[in-house]
């Protein structure tokens, strides 16, 4: 892109991006208001379920002896999956110069972010005794998969966040400068803390540079290992189901599936919102879709393969697991995530017009909820089928249905999700502004300019 060479034509183009990228920031009306209300209304009645469950133990949850893990894990597992997509598009892709992406990477941070955090607190949820969750690292042994599991989950919280933070210091810097008259006074304070004291020069930019292009070498092992890591939490045991060599990379697969979807519909929501249409343009919806078909390409080779291998082989273990699945209990759930959440949306997004915004943000949301529905059954008909008799318990013990308490606290999890990506989109631009600006050939010496 060439350099805008007028300083006038310069200074009106980068206003006029400011004006666009800070929209989510400055703009206050009643749907803003009443979608903080209903978020924060939803997350009392969770935290209400949580005390309940806390007060009374576990047993107020649809789990006991055999499903001992139920849709609080399913949950986890598919917070975990959403939060790699930091990794897909704000590391593999920027490292690979693929331009396009650059816009969609600050979107994907908050997504990551969210997730994560989430993550780390479902498990703590999760818990009878969330009062003993320090024993984790006071008493934990490298033995255990769990204190892996906790060590990469905190270690990618903490590279992703650092990913979010550093593109932004340069727009904190320019919303410090150029915006003390739009904001709030606490705003411009908070900006002017986080800023660092950035001035603009090139030595800083080098910086920046070189920091972000470290974390996103390092984030390409933690983010690999934090699904893998949790795929070995099943695949350790000895359990029809889960008993394969394969779920790690299967895991990953699925993750950037979930992940690239919850993506999809973040950027459409933020595309209409707040009017920013000539920056997620139709291009960038586009080659998501084509991210997506990708993804799931790889996934159902996975799922062909997850299925096929026992399926030949018949033993009486595995046999009784993909019967339950293919023809019992778990069919329909089954048959809805493989047609409608893998097949289907290869199919459809072949076609140009299904990767335009709206028709691929519907399919994206089939394919997220898919994909918490692929959590749940990875999770629940395994536990289902112990391999010693069930015997002298009761009835309800053979089988799982998640209780009122769960659904409760499950749904606390996604409106803290959603809250946390709103809270970042109220505070930060949703977009790179610096960034987006230098695209579009207006030099450096300008953002740091006094107005």
């Amino acid at each position: 892109m060439n350099k805008i060479e007028s300083p006038a034509e310069s200074r009106k183009m980068l206003d006029k991006i400011m004006t666009d990228l800070t929209r989510s920031i400055t703009k206050k009306d009643e749907l803003t208001r009443f979608w903080f209300f209903i978020l924060i209304m939803f997350i009392i009645v969770g935290v209400w379920g949580w005390i309940i469950q806390i007060k009374t133990g576990l047993g107020v949850t649809g789990m006991r002896d055999y499903v001992s893990w139920g849709m609080y894990i399913a949950n986890f597992v598919f917070f975990v999956a959403v939060s790699l997509i930091g990794f897909l598009i704000s590391s593999a892709l920027a490292l690979l110069k693929i331009s396009w992406a650059k816009p969609i990477s600050r979107v994907a941070e908050q997504v990551a972010i969210a997730a994560v955090a989430l993550a780390g607190i479902i498990i703590v949820m999760d818990m009878g005794r969330p009062d003993r969750f320090l024993n984790v690292f006071l008493h934990g042994r490298f033995a255990s998969p769990i204190i892996w599991d906790v060590t990469v989950v905190t270690t990618y919280l903490t590279i992703s966040v650092l990913l979010f933070y550093l593109p932004l210091i340069p727009d904190l810097a320019l919303m410090r400068d150029h915006m003390a008259d739009k904001l709030p006074k606490w705003k411009i304070k908070l900006y002017t803390i986080l800023a660092l004291g950035w001035k603009g020069n090139p030595e800083q930019y080098k910086i920046i540079y070189h920091s972000m292009r470290i974390l996103m070498l390092l984030i390409i092992p933690v983010g690999l290992s934090i699904h893998t890591v949790t795929s070995w939490l099943f695949a350790s045991t000895l359990r029809s189901g889960w008993d394969t060599t394969i779920l790690g990379p299967y895991f990953v697969a699925g993750a950037f599936v979930a992940g690239t979807a919850a993506v999809i519909i973040v950027m459409f929501v933020y595309r209409v919102r707040y009017r920013l249409k000539d920056y997620f343009e139709d291009l960038h919806f586009d080659y998501m879709g084509k991210l997506l078909v990708f993804v799931c390409l790889v996934y159902l080779y996975f799922n062909i393969n997850e299925y096929l291998v026992p399926g030949y082989k018949m033993k009486l273990g595995e046999g009784i697991h993909l019967r339950e699945l293919f023809v019992g209990n778990y069919s329909v759930m089954f048959w809805f995530v493989q047609l409608t959440g893998l097949v289907l949306p290869i199919v459809l997004l072949l076609f140009r017009y299904f990767r335009k915004p709206f028709p691929i943000m519907v399919i994206s949301f089939v394919v997220l909820v898919a994909s918490w529905l692929k959590r749940y059954i990875i999770v629940i008909p395994t536990l289902e089928h112990p391999f010693l008799p069930v015997q002298n318990v009761p009835d309800h013990f053979k089988h799982y249905s998640p209780t009122s308490t769960e659904i409760m606290i499950t749904i606390f999890s996604f409106v803290s999700a959603m809250l946390i990506i709103t809270i970042l989109a109220k505070l930060f631009p949703v977009i790179t502004m610096w960034e987006y600006a230098e695209e579009k050939g207006i030099d450096k010496k300008y953002f740091s300019e006094k107005p």
